[in-house]
Formats: C-alpha cells, sequence, structure tokens
C-alpha cells in the first residue's frame, strides 16, 4: 500500500528547536490532523514535507520515493496559510495560475470547481474585490481538480463559514476514499472520518 513516511524528522528554527525524532507514517485513505500551540511547528512540519523548506535531520519518502524526487513532487498538493492570488486578476484567471502549476486542467473543469466551492458566479470577479472566505475559497478550488496523492493543508478551514467548512471536509473525505490521503493543520474541530492526531 502506497504511504507517506517519515523517518526521525527534527526542524530547528535559529535557536529554537520546534520538533525532533518525528516518526510517522501516513497510508492512503487516511487522514492526520496536525495540532500544537502557535508557534509549536505545523506549518514548519508541512512545508517540509512539501519540500519547500529544509529539514535538519530525518527522511521522507512517498512510495519509496524521496522527498526532492520528481515523482514525489508529482504527487504533492500544498495549500499555505496565506492566499497567494493576486488582487488584479479574476476567481478564474487566479485558479487556471495555480493549476498551470499542478499541470491540470481545462478551463471547464476550473469553472466547475468554483461552483463545487461556492463561487458560482463569481468567476469573473476581481479577487481584489472578494471577501477573506471569499479568497480562501478560490484557492481551496483547487482541491477539486487537483490530481495529486499527497494533500498537505495549512489552516484549510481559516475564513471559512460552516457551509464552507462541511464542502472542504467533504471534498477531502472524497479524495481519501479514492486512493488519496491528506495532512491538514486547524485550530477547529473536524468531524471527518479516518482521522488521526499528531500533537506537536
Amino acid at each position: 500500500m502506497p504511504s507517506l513516511v517519515i523517518h526521525n524528522l527534527s526542524c530547528q528554527r535559529g535557536y529554537n528547536q520546534l520538533f525532533s525524532n518525528l516518526f510517522f507514517q501516513v497510508n492512503v485513505g487516511e487522514v492526520l490532523r496536525i495540532t500544537g500551540t502557535n508557534g509549536s511547528g505545523k506549518t514548519s512540519l508541512l512545508k517540509i514535507l512539501a519540500g519547500v523548506s529544509v529539514r535538519e535531520h530525518g527522511e521522507i519518502s512517498w512510495n519509496q520515493h524521496s522527498v526532492k524526487s520528481e515523482k514525489y513532487q508529482q504527487e504533492v498538493f500544498y495549500l499555505g496559510h496565506q492566499a497567494a492570488l493576486s488582487g488584479e486578476l479574476s476567481s478564474l484567471e487566479n485558479l487556471e495560475f495555480l493549476s498551470a502549476l499542478n499541470k491540470s486542467t481545462d478551463q471547464q473543469q476550473l469553472i466547475q470547481a468554483l461552483g463545487d466551492i461556492g463561487l458560482k458566479g463569481y468567476e469573473d470577479e476581481y479577487c481584489a474585490n472578494l471577501s477573506a472566505g471569499q479568497k480562501r475559497r478560490v484557492i481551496l478550488a483547487g482541491l477539486f481538480v487537483s490530481k495529486a496523492k499527497i494533500w498537505l493543508l495549512d489552516e484549510p478551514f481559516t475564513a471559512l463559514d460552516p457551509t464552507g467548512v462541511k464542502i472542504v471536509e467533504s471534498r477531502i473525505e472524497k479524495h481519501c476514499n479514492n486512493g488519496g490521503l491528506c495532512l491538514f493543520t486547524t485550530h477547529q474541530d473536524s468531524a471527518l472520518a479516518n482521522q488521526r492526531v499528531l500533537a506537536l
């Protein structure tokens, strides 16, 4: 069974040891919720797993491919805490740009993704005019078109109303039921099935 394996992982930022000697494994079909106080290393851990930050020690592999390999990177969808949107582009244009980074998908699928996340009718609206929750939904629409197996989501429910949270949770569950896995951080309660908790 394909799995994400973390072996003896450590991270230090400046003089602060955020975490050390982490060992865990996440199999396809599973959800891992990462908890901890502010500054405990939740975001740093996701960035390391995504390959955008450097670890101090340890090994990370997906289906026996290391974190820096092309095969690993092709299977990762990383959603950062900050919404990386251009206010000068429309919702659809922003999603087109983000999807191009993941080598997906045609415009009709992107329009459908915006509709699925609750932004039907906002395809041509400049992101500068959207609320914080709507901006977050534009980014989260990427979940509906991503073909990656490993989802790394940093505070995915930030700025979402209860309906938005349910939409995202449902999409995560569908992803895991279809052979993916998900690691996410949140300060909110979550009703996701097959959920384990890693406390930093």
